[in-house]
């Protein structure tokens, strides 16, 4: 029987963080970390949050910025909330967790798992940012991010138009079947919320510049000892399948999956292999 899923609150340095939590208070429990954009956590593990509780208890919080947690005007990096999310933890009363992350989720979770090794028991990377140094989409990506006015402008362009919001989430996916009237609605709604988008705006100025992405991992990908699961869509645009897979030779406890006709946003597109890999990973001793 499936688990029900509830609703949480923090207080993180004046911050009021959502998260959502279920299952039993046995083991480490699992942090499912969402990514950027406007994302949230009820939206990339809507399929995960369940079905992963009925083995193991599960937290998946917004970060501050995104989702019901607060939106304050401030500088976001890959830095702040690597710091943030001890801080989260410790609000919590977690001495250590299972980390499953997704892109920019991905890339604080492998920050944090080189900053306090000894807080994390497993490591998932889901189609995950600081793999690589090289800006996904070149000069258009460092113009949008250059430009704060187009920036700006596409994402009222977001709030607008239902238009807008397809075409966005058809980039993320091999399969255009994946976007559905449902879902183009639920990210439209988000979108539309006060303060989305600006910790997006603040983290891509931070994080792409013209010699390339400043969260890059790679020479200290071989630091890592906790056992580590890679997965990752061949087909995703905006992070490369090759990164992946060059992790997983500089990773020596690692395992990775390479899943056929799947882009960037995995637990969507292929929600029940992704919970079957994750708890599999979970189980093995």
């Amino acid at each position: 029987m499936q688990k029900t899923v509830k609703d949480g609150w923090a207080e993180v340095e004046d911050l009021r963080i959502h998260y959502f939590t279920s299952g039993e208070r046995r083991g480490a429990p699992v942090l499912l970390l969402h990514g950027g954009g406007y994302d949230c956590a009820s939206l990339s593990y809507k399929h995960a949050t369940g079905p992963i509780s009925e083995h193991r208890r599960v937290l998946a919080p917004d970060w501050p910025g995104y989702g019901q947690s607060d939106k304050p005007k401030m500088e976001y990096t890959t830095e702040y909330y690597v710091g943030f999310f001890e801080r989260l933890m410790d609000a919590l009363g977690l001495e250590k967790a299972n980390l499953v992350g997704i892109s920019m989720g991905g890339a604080i979770s492998l920050g944090f798992s080189l900053r306090s090794p000894q807080r994390v028991e497993k490591l998932a990377l889901v189609d995950s940012h600081g793999l690589g140094g090289e800006v996904p989409g070149g000069v258009a990506s460092h113009a949008l991010v250059r430009l704060p006015l187009l920036n700006r402008l596409v994402w009222a362009g977001l709030k607008r138009s239902r238009s807008m919001v397809r075409a966005s989430l058809e980039t993320t996916f091999y399969d255009p079947r994946i976007v559905t009237e449902a879902l183009v609605e639920e990210v439209h709604q988000l979108v539309k919320k006060p303060g989305a988008g600006r910790a997006w705006r603040s983290w891509q100025e931070n994080e792409i510049g013209w010699e390339g992405l400043r969260t890059n991992f790679v020479e200290r990908l071989q630091e890592l000892a906790m056992p580590t699961l890679i997965l990752h869509g061949a087909e995703d645009k905006y992070v490369p399948v090759s990164w992946a897979r060059r992790a997983h030779t500089l990773i020596d406890n690692s395992e990775l999956n390479v899943f056929p006709r799947c882009g960037h946003w995995l637990t969507l597109e292929r929600p029940k292999e992704f919970n079957r890999a994750v708890l599999e990973f979970l189980e093995r001793e």
